[in-house]
């Protein structure tokens, strides 16, 4: 009996034992720590565009490239009939508290990055939140899908969801958990909520509870928050429901197909046709900065080269196969910039250890050279250039019963953004610096003038420097007096609306007599 008796106790210890472990899994999976570990706030996504819309083509932050933790998967209780809960807006039953003792201040949109991370200038220039002159919001509580450097299922409906969200804004506030602005691991973002209301509504709306109830995002830390009571319940209920990145489905607008092999020539003339799809291709590697790479590929018909900017993240351990003139092949995803204005590879595909995979970038060549090709201002501003485009006619269920080539018209400069150009004879006119406390401090905008009197902005890729040594100095406005004629090399780039021309070292100006 004794042996029974003791027996008996120890099964009700393992009993109890194995319902504690249940119950933390369960916690955790719930909040998107499985590790029951905290991330400062959800910062496993440090990915951004490219550029800092003073700088286009920088590249920002770090992408790891992992897929974001889902929280575990959704219990099945084995009762598929069950009728799922009643939509609760958990968003509208926070409010937004001036008098709370936390700062926030009132801000305007600077740039769209994703789902979870927006930049954001303060409206009154008193407030202060890092040294950029705006703040790098990265949302508390959530963590979206990745859309810019890495692209996931669901990355571009939540980012999309968000801008859409801000567009329609009349007034924004950004709130920290405290009274002090909060700098996530990276330390260049804020961890911020981020509240907003729009001409049908007095009261603010949490942007990010409202992500989190719209199954947009996982749960990063949601209980431990100021808004974790409604953090949790929105993120329950989205997973209840099975909203999104809790679905069973596939995402509709997410491209699940093996890359499509193409030329640069086609993506540049088509580029709709391609967004947000793997791509294919060749070109030649005509400049590498950073973790930005511009390639560029010779159309001898047309006698022009048609040039892209890849985006290949901090994280790319193959970066020495874009060493200048290597021919590579590129597998990755076409993205549309919206901070830039342009088109873009991002999403590399490689493997670390296999460099000559097949299905990743890879050399299949060396010892080719940039071409900076001799470019006219006028044609570079305006000039028109008509191409065969390859047209498909389809039926309703979007089978292509017809294709035929057609001459379409484009902007000469529009095909050549992001190729090397060289631009000769240009006369100073005036010389701008970046003083505004970011990394782009001493970046000179000179001001030019070509032979026929048409205006081109020369853009340096950050300070620059000349001399050797000890005598090495730094790259001035005062080293460009108005009426100075110089001839420059370069990648075309495009800023506000305009095409220009980016320089990365002095050695690439060159001083003409007059």
């Amino acid at each position: 009996m004794k042996i029974i008796s003791r027996l008996l106790i120890l099964l009700v210890v393992l009993a109890m034992l194995v319902g504690c472990l249940a119950s933390c899994e369960l916690a955790n999976s719930i909040t998107g720590n499985q590790d029951g570990t905290s991330d400062n706030g959800g910062n496993s996504d440090n990915g951004e565009e490219p550029g800092n819309g003073e700088e286009p083509g920088n590249g920002e932050e770090p992408d790891d490239g992992k897929e974001p933790d889902n929280g575990g998967e959704t219990p099945d209780d084995g009762n598929n009939n069950t009728e799922k809960p009643e939509f609760i807006d958990y968003a509208g039953q926070a409010k937004f508290n001036p008098n709370s003792g936390r700062l926030y201040a009132e801000v305007t949109v600077r740039t769209y990055v994703d789902g979870d991370t927006t930049h954001f200038i303060p409206k009154d220039a008193s407030v202060v939140i890092g040294d950029l002159g705006y703040v790098k919001a990265r949302y508390l509580s959530i963590n979206t899908p990745e859309s810019t450097g890495v692209v996931q299922p669901w990355g571009k409906k939540a980012s999309n969801y968000t801008k859409a969200q801000l567009q329609k804004a009349t007034s924004i506030i950004v709130e920290s958990e405290d009274d002090k602005w909060n700098p996530d691991s990276t330390g260049s973002r804020y961890l911020l909520w981020v509240w907003y209301k729009t001409a049908d509504s007095e009261e603010y709306r949490n942007l990010n509870l409202e992500i989190l109830q719209q199954g947009l995002a996982f749960g990063s830390d949601v209980s431990s928050c100021i808004y974790g009571e409604q953090a949790l319940a929105a993120l329950t209920q989205a997973r209840n429901l099975e909203l999104h990145v809790f679905s069973k489905e596939k995402d509709p607008d997410y491209y699940y197909g093996g890359a499509i092999e193409v030329t640069l020539e086609e993506l540049k003339k088509n580029p709709e046709k391609y967004k947000d799809k793997l791509v294919k291709f060749e070109a030649i590697v005509a400049k590498q900065v950073g973790a930005t790479i511009y390639i560029e590929e010779h159309d001898a018909a047309n006698d022009m080269y048609f040039g892209m900017q890849i985006f290949a993240g901090y994280n790319y351990n193959r970066m020495s196969d874009f060493a200048i003139g290597n021919r590579v092949i590129i597998v990755g995803t076409l993205q549309f910039y919206e901070d830039g204005g342009y088109y873009q590879i991002s999403n590399l595909q490689y493997k670390i250890l296999n460099a000559q995979w097949e299905g990743g970038c890879r050399v299949i060549g060396q010892g080719f050279e940039a071409s900076y090709n001799e470019l006219d201002v006028g044609e570079l501003m305006d000039g028109k250039i008509e191409l065969e485009v390859l047209v498909e006619e389809k039926n309703e269920d979007g089978e292509v019963i017809d294709e035929r080539l057609e001459k379409q018209e484009f902007d000469y400069g529009e095909l050549a953004l992001h190729s090397t150009a060289t631009v000769k004879n240009l006369t100073v006119k005036s010389v701008w610096t970046t003083n505004n406390g970011g990394d782009s401090d001493g970046a000179l905008s000179i001001t030019c003038e070509d032979e026929n009197g048409v205006e081109i902005v020369v853009r340096t890729a950050d300070l620059l420097t000349k001399g050797e040594g000890t005598n090495k100095t730094d790259v001035l406005a005062s080293d460009f007096p108005e009426g100075t004629v110089i001839s420059v090399k370069g990648v075309v780039d495009y800023y506000r609306g305009e095409y220009q021309i980016r320089v990365f070292s002095y050695s690439d100006i060159t001083f003409v007599e007059n």
